[in-house]
Parts: C-alpha cells; sequence; structure tokens
C-alpha cells in the first residue's frame, strides 16, 4: 500500500490554474507603480490619462463650439461689414478644424501605446493655431462705430473666450497660455494707440484676465492629478492584498493537501505498524512466559523484556499520534454519555497504583462525594485523567508523593488535579512542552521514554468539551496540572416532582 497523494492530485495543473491571475495582477502593480514612480512631477501614465480627458472635453464642447463661432462672426458683420467678419469665421474655422482632426487621429490610436510628450506638444500647437483667431479679432477696428461699442464687444468675446477655454481645455499643461499667447502679443504690439482710457482699461482686464484663467486651469489639472494618484495608490493596495489573498489561498489548499496526504499516510501506515507489531509484543509475551519451554539463556530473557517494551512504547506512540491528528483533523467523534469523574478518576489510579508501589511512590486521594455526573465522553475523559497520572508517576522520584484531587470550582463546573514534588518545570519550558512532540528538559533527562504527546492530547481533548488545561510548576518543588470541565457539562440532579391530586 502507498501512503502517497490521490492520483488526480497534480500539484503542476494545480499551479497552471493560478499563472494567469497570478500574471494579471503582476501587471496590474506594475502599472500602478509607475503610475506612482514620479511622486513630484506627472509619470507617462498620468499624462496619457490626462490626454484622454482633454479629448473627451473637446468632443463634448465641439457639438457647441460652432455656435459661439457663428455668433461672434454676425456681431462682427453688424460692426465691422460681411468681410471682416468671413474673414475672422475662416481663420477660427480653419484653427479649430486642425485641432479636431488632433482630436481623431489621437482617437485612432486607441489600445496602442502613445508617446504622451510628443502628443501633449501636438494638442498645444492646435491650441496656438486656434488662438491666431482670437488675436486677429483684437487687432479689428471699427471707426464708423460710436464710441466704446466696439471695443466692448471685443471685449466680452474675448473674455468669454479666454474662460471657456480654460474651464474645455483645463486638463492639457499650459493650454490657456498657449492659446491667448498671439492674442497677449496683439494687445500688447497695439497698446499705444489707445488713447481712451475705458478702451486701455479692457486691454488690461484682458492681459490680466489670460494668467488668472491660466491659473485656474493649472489648478483644477492639479487636483485632478491628485486624485489620479489617490486612486492609484488604492489600486495598487486594492491588487497587493488581492495577490496577497491569492498567496494565502494557495498557501491553505497546499496545507489542506498536505493534510489530506497525512491523514493517508497515518492510515496506512497504522496499519501496517500494528500489524507486526502485535506479531512482536505476542512472540515476546509467549517467549518472555517460556509457554513453549524454558529460554536457558537469562540475558536472553532481558533482551525480549527489552524487545517487548520498545513495542508497547512503538505501539503507544502509533495510538498518540492518530488520536492527535483526528482531533485536529476534527474527525475525533465523541460519544457523549453520562460519566463519574470521580469513577473514571478511582479507575485510573488502579491503573497506576502498582507502578507507584514499584517506584515507593505514596498516593494521596482527595475526591469530593455526591457529585453529579458529565455530560462527556468517558473514553477522552479517561485519558485525560490517565494521561495526567502516568506523567506524574513518571517525573516523580522515589519516594515522593503523587496527589490526586477531584471537587468543584468556583463557577459550578469539575476538576481533577493531579500534582507531584518531581524536578518540576522552568516556566520558560512549559510553552515547550504543552507543543507536539515537546519535551522539558527533566523529561530528556529523565530514564523513563516518552512521546511529547500527552499533554497536548489532553489540551485538544479537553478544547473538546469546552474546558481548560492549567499547567503550574516550580523548579524543584514540583508540578502541578488541572484539567477543567465546564457548568455546561455538569448534569444537574432535579428534585422529583410530586403528583397534584
Amino acid at each position: 500500500m502507498t501512503a502517497a497523494a490521490p492520483s488526480d492530485y497534480e500539484p503542476h495543473v494545480a499551479r497552471r490554474r493560478f499563472e494567469p491571475r497570478r500574471t494579471e495582477l503582476a501587471r496590474t502593480l506594475r502599472l500602478a507603480r509607475d503610475r506612482l514612480q514620479l511622486r513630484a512631477g506627472h509619470s507617462p501614465r498620468f499624462d496619457g490619462e490626462l490626454l484622454a480627458l482633454h479629448v473627451q472635453a473637446q468632443h463634448t464642447a465641439a457639438a457647441v463650439t460652432p455656435l459661439p463661432l457663428f455668433l461672434t462672426a454676425c456681431g462682427l458683420s453688424l460692426f465691422a461689414g460681411p468681410t471682416p467678419a468671413l474673414v475672422w469665421i475662416s481663420i477660427a474655422v480653419a484653427g479649430y478644424a486642425a485641432l479636431l482632426a488632433l482630436l481623431r487621429r489621437f482617437e485612432s490610436k486607441s489600445g496602442v501605446p502613445i508617446d504622451s510628450r510628443r502628443w501633449t506638444t501636438m494638442f498645444q500647437a492646435g491650441h496656438f493655431a486656434s488662438g491666431i483667431a482670437w488675436a486677429h479679432l483684437a487687432t479689428l477696428d471699427c471707426p464708423a462705430c460710436g464710441f466704446l461699442r466696439f471695443e466692448i464687444f471685443q471685449f466680452a468675446v474675448l473674455f468669454l473666450a479666454i474662460a471657456l477655454t480654460a474651464m474645455i481645455s483645463w486638463p492639457l499643461r499650459h493650454v490657456v497660455i498657449l492659446t491667448f499667447m498671439p492674442l497677449v502679443g496683439a494687445l500688447l504690439a497695439g497698446f499705444d494707440d489707445f488713447r481712451e482710457p475705458a478702451t486701455a482699461a479692457m486691454r488690461l482686464m484682458l492681459l490680466g484676465a489670460v494668467p488668472f484663467f491660466a491659473f485656474v486651469a493649472a489648478k483644477m489639472r492639479d487636483n485632478t492629478l491628485e486624485r489620479m494618484k489617490h486612486q492609484a495608490e488604492k489600486d495598487e493596495l486594492i491588487a497587493e492584498l488581492d495577490a496577497a489573498r491569492i498567496v494565502s489561498d494557495d498557501a491553505r489548499r497546499r496545507a489542506e493537501e498536505a493534510n489530506l496526504a497525512k491523514s493517508r499516510f497515518l492510515a496506512t501506515m497504522s496499519h501496517e505498524l500494528r500489524t507486526p507489531l502485535n506479531a512482536i509484543l505476542g512472540f515476546s509475551e509467549v517467549i518472555s512466559n517460556e509457554i513453549l519451554g524454558p529460554v536457558g539463556n537469562a540475558s536472553y530473557r532481558e533482551y525480549v523484556k527489552d524487545i517487548h517494551a520498545s513495542g508497547q512504547h512503538l505501539l503507544d506512540l502509533i495510538n498518540e499520534i492518530l488520536d492527535l491528528s483526528r482531533v485536529e483533523a476534527g474527525r475525533y467523534d465523541l460519544n457523549e454519555e453520562a460519566v463519574s469523574l470521580v469513577a473514571v478518576a478511582q479507575d485510573c489510579i488502579g491503573y497506576v497504583r502498582l507502578k507507584c508501589e514499584t517506584k515507593d511512590i505514596r498516593l494521596k486521594v482527595q475526591m469530593e462525594e455526591a457529585m453529579p455526573q458529565l455530560w462527556a465522553d468517558e473514553r477522552s475523559v479517561r485519558q485525560i485523567v490517565l494521561n495526567l497520572l502516568s506523567n506524574a508517576v513518571k517525573f516523580t522520584p522515589a519516594g515522593g508523593t503523587v496527589s490526586v484531587r477531584v471537587g468543584w470550582t468556583a463557577g459550578g463546573g469539575q476538576y481533577v488535579s493531579i500534582r507531584d514534588n518531581g524536578p518540576g518545570i522552568p516556566e520558560d519550558e512549559i510553552p515547550v512542552v504543552l507543543s507536539n512532540f515537546g519535551q522539558g528538559s527533566s523529561a530528556i533527562k529523565a530514564a523513563e521514554q516518552g512521546t511529547g504527546l500527552g499533554l497536548p492530547i489532553v489540551q485538544a481533548l479537553l478544547h473538546m468539551h469546552d474546558g481548560d488545561f492549567v499547567l503550574t510548576s516550580k523548579l524543584r518543588e514540583g508540578t502541578e496540572a488541572t484539567a477543567v470541565f465546564p457548568h455546561s457539562r455538569v448534569l444537574e440532579v432535579m428534585p422529583a416532582f410530586s403528583e397534584i391530586g
């Protein structure tokens, strides 16, 4: 028989199942880190997203952009005549057509990596071209118009154009400055020709509006960048948590598969080991008792006793390992019934009494009378008490004392306490003693063999009964082990009801 994992378990197949998800997570983490690699500036990933926002905003505005251009041309034709209006609308449409062509070209690159710096420069050039129309409008004059009529029209249209550009095109860096740089040049070049204070004031307001709205657009862009960074941080955290969850699930899956392999191994090996062990124990007893005839050599008889003792120790070790593995795997079924803790303790004392007499160990027994029964698994309770008694007798020196007490707890539960005056356990070694296969320094020095599983089994069985295990010890003074069963396990004796006539 084999204790190998079942044939349907193929680790490489399980790993392949997780590879696509891990690859996706690695890509997500890499992108998130790329977005955050330049904390002080702008990473290419952020620039690409800002360009996409800019294109989206321009497309949204493209449906209504012809209306203000048409209205401006109509107003200009009323003041300066149809020819200047036609020239201006031609320049404006050409500039915005060039910008629209860039937008369409950018959209055609969807799904393809782009050079953010190059496209930013191209869009800035497109906005610069669209700004030539506004600069041309600022250079126009209407001598036949009344005082300030045309100037007010110019001021209103240009101020509105600056504000709309800032509100629509803010995702693009320096868009307001570059778009209205020709306007600023035209205003500065013709500033000396304006002798009217009102006209000069309006021109100064337009000059001041350009940096003001440029600042507003820059703040909107910076706020959007901050939100993108926070989103990138959140995406990175989510991706790392998801990666940790997958690693944890993978580790849990491997642990479950290892536990299944361990259970199969134990189930197989327990049968394979017990069969020859039973033969070893049986035949060694036959030889030791000289049932078929005298051995004839005293040394052989001693060897046979050693063989029997070693075989019994190995059988006990196998049984304890199986018990602990069943408890840890949740496959240890409790056959609960009414159990007397006092009776079980007395039976266990009978098992170790002969060994105590052999080592000249005195047993002190103190038990409460008329204690009600517990609702527990008798086999488990017996194993708890017997393990604690065996440990106490094992580590108590010749001429020592082992005290056994069974009584009530302050909360209404029941306990069994076993105390010895052996070498004791150092305080820092108590966690080691309570761990699987853990043995303290006194156990290692002891002549008797031990498996290191007695106390872990006691803890596990008490946990299944909702109980507690307390181990206290002082070096060179002794050890006290207490198994506590809760009040919920105690069967209360109900008084008899008298019949009511």
